[in-house]
């Protein structure tokens, strides 16, 4: 056996690979829902006001409902798979943006038509 570092041991996109693949898959779920969730509590106008003014100023409702929609079909498609222990704190932070997305809309959708609700059902 050599005690060389085979030339690819060194290479970013190797070591990406290995890096991703000690990490389990309810992590990486979960990671993308936060990072989903994340980004609509800014597009429905939750962001924290700081110096450059209000952080209602970030609202876009109409990529707020992309964002709730792929959220929902996560979270609903990955709950099975990811536990209860999981799934109810993402199914939680999923409901509490549909709500705030129906506050923040000027004309609320009608029940079972706003963001998700086709994959959890009306939110109220």
């Amino acid at each position: 056996m050599s005690d060389t570092i085979p030339e690819d041991a060194t290479d970013p996109a190797t070591q990406a690979v290995r890096d991703i693949a000690d990490v389990a898959a309810v992590e990486v779920i979960t990671a993308a829902a936060v990072h989903l969730m994340s980004a609509a509590a800014v597009k429905c106008g939750l962001a924290e006001d700081d110096a450059d003014g209000p952080g209602a100023r970030h609202r876009d409702l109409d990529e707020a409902r992309k964002l709730i929609n792929a959220l929902a079909a996560l979270v609903t498609t990955a709950a099975p798979d990811i536990g209860n222990q999981h799934a109810r704190s993402l199914r939680d932070g999923l409901r509490s943006l549909q709500l705030a997305f129906r506050e923040a809309s000027p004309f609320p959708d009608a029940p079972g038509e706003g963001p998700g609700e086709k994959f959890t059902g009306p939110v109220s």
